[in-house]
């Protein structure tokens, strides 16, 4: 394959009961991977992700790792088949940040599974600590939202595309951001389903407590760039990398700044690794000339590599 690729790691929320379950059963290095998260956490990683509840499966200590574990799996199952993979920079969305981490070889893998269980329980806490939300605005620009946000004491949590941006903050908050944000010209407002208000400054003991955790843990420099969700752009020496990852948990995720500098870099050809297609559909809103593919299953699998061969 002559054009650049990267690979692209799913974020919180795209977890689902079943997955990973055909690609376990079919490749060795991602039976592995489970065992290890398995062996790391002290419970059954692949029940949990193959038989739910999904109310268990979406606990944010819980999904957090899963949701990891999966889209290592994914990943590996790609080298198994497409052995010549060498993609040009990889990225994630929030806890995919960390799988992109994990895939450049920054972080050991039973790392990333404790600083994801710990990462989530901490968020979880935080939530619980103050009511919050997010709502997703459609059909306004973050400058224009910008304004909107700050008069009703919110944050823009998530920059996803050029007009899709997500607020967060206290729930009541929220609630007069999202009517504010109608008033303003935004074509429509989505409240999300979440537990609380993620990157916002009501996450700022979840990303204490992170710091701590980051403190003495080994990071190496990455194998090829890996996009900042903080920065919107690659990320720098390991010491900005720790610094970079706690303040993503309290600020922006800047998504759209991330595809925007692959784009600009050069790459053309994305592979979607994890549960979900919500990143490639983003993709393709910023740049329907890309090729997408999207990796959660043996079948999307070899759609995928179906897809690279003939590239």
């Amino acid at each position: 394959m002559n054009e650049k690729s990267a690979l692209v790691f799913a974020g919180q929320g795209s977890q689902f009961v079943g997955m990973g379950r055909d690609l376990v059963a079919s490749y060795p290095v991602c039976a592995n991977l489970f065992e290890r998260a398995s062996n790391t956490l002290g419970y059954d990683m692949a029940r949990l992700c193959f038989e739910g509840p999904i109310e268990a499966l979406t606990r944010t200590d819980r999904c957090q790792p899963a949701i990891f574990t999966v889209s290592a799996a994914c990943a590996a199952a790609l080298r198994s088949e497409y052995p010549e993979l060498a993609p040009a920079a990889v990225a994630g969305l929030s806890l995919g940040e960390w799988t992109a981490l994990f895939d450049a070889g920054v972080i050991d893998f039973e790392d990333t599974v404790r600083v994801l269980e710990l990462r989530g329980r901490a968020m979880q806490q935080a939530c619980d600590g103050r009511a919050g939300g997010m709502v997703s605005v459609l059909g306004m620009s973050p400058a224009d939202l910008e304004p909107v946000a700050k008069a009703a004491g919110v944050q823009i949590a998530n920059i996803n595309a050029a007009d899709q941006v997500v607020l967060s903050g206290p729930s009541e908050a929220v609630a007069a951001a999202a009517t504010a944000a109608q008033a303003a010209g935004a074509r429509k407002t989505i409240p999300l389903k979440v537990a609380g208000a993620y990157h916002s400054e009501l996450m700022t003991p979840a990303a204490d407590r992170l710091a701590a955790m980051l403190k003495d843990m080994p990071l190496r420099s990455p194998t090829v760039p890996v996009l900042s969700n903080y920065s919107g752009t690659p990320h720098g020496t390991s010491d900005e990398i720790k610094n970079a990852m706690v303040a993503q948990v309290v600020s922006t995720v800047r998504w759209h700044d991330n595809v925007r500098w692959l784009l600009d870099h050069g790459v053309t050809t994305f592979i979607e690794c994890g549960p979900g297609k919500v990143l490639g559909n983003l993709i393709k809103r910023l740049d329907k000339n890309v090729t997408v593919a999207t990796i959660q299953d043996r079948d999307s699998l070899r759609t995928a590599v179906s897809l690279l061969s003939s590239h």
